[in-house]
């Protein structure tokens, strides 16, 4: 989940817009088809929120046992050009979590396919002669991760790098090869990189897809909470428990 853009979500859906910032976001939503994507997807969520959170005082009380989270989480200036209001933060790790135990309510235990939204794939390396790169590039963004795996293990054969590495483990995780998976998911946060806390994240989503709730748990109170998408971290918590 992107939790900026929740915050914006929120503020269009609540009418809390200027008028300058109300066009610039519609400009995006007819331009950026993602951004639409999961505009609608969170709008739907928000509605079906709103029925079943429908007293006022009810979520506003659910919303008070989530402002530590908001203040330790999203306590930062924002340099996008909706300006964000400090109480939408609060907000924005409401409507997180909201979301996340909505859909899970009438499930027993998560399941994989509600946490596997993996970023895009832009690497570092764009020279030209590189094809393979941007082949595996181009099939992991696109979803075809079986097209995506060979070509990555060509690619590590002579460059090894902890992006490399990231991209090929959640391309061979989609692909329902979680011991390989979790192989290198391990050694990247073994490791010192960037990719050591979004390699634990995805061990512990590799747990997830082999029923190993207990494993999962342990993976995730692992991470530190100053992960990018800590939310996310704590709503698997919860629904585990």
């Amino acid at each position: 989940m992107n939790e900026e853009r929740y915050i914006v979500f929120d503020q269009y859906l609540q009418n809390e817009m200027n008028a300058e910032e109300k066009s610039n976001f519609e400009k995006q939503l007819s331009e950026n088809k993602e951004f639409a994507s999961e505009f609608e997807s969170f709008k739907t969520a928000h509605s079906q929120l709103e029925n079943k959170f429908g007293v006022a005082a009810e979520r506003e009380a659910f919303k008070e046992n989530l402002t530590k989270i908001a203040n330790k989480h999203f306590n930062k200036e924002s340099s996008k050009v909706i300006a964000f209001k400090p109480w939408n933060y609060a907000v924005a790790a409401s409507i997180v979590v909201l979301v996340g135990l909505f859909f899970f309510n009438y499930m027993q235990k998560p399941v994989y396919e509600d946490f596997n939204q993996h970023e895009q794939a832009y690497f570092t390396e764009r020279r030209a002669e590189n094809m393979t790169l941007k082949q595996a590039e181009t099939a992991f963004n696109e979803k075809r991760y079986k097209e995506a795996v060979p070509l990555f293990e060509k690619i590590l054969k002579q460059t090894k790098t902890p992006e490399i590495q990231y991209f090929y483990g959640i391309s061979l995780l989609e692909t329902n090869k979680t011991k390989k998976a979790a192989v290198v998911f391990q050694e990247l946060r073994s490791g010192t990189s960037v990719y050591k806390d979004k390699a634990s994240w995805n061990l512990a989503l590799t747990r997830l897809k082999q029923k190993n709730y207990i494993g999962c748990k342990e993976i995730l109170l692992t991470i530190p909470e100053d992960y990018e998408d800590y939310v996310e971290v704590q709503v698997l918590l919860k629904e585990l428990e």
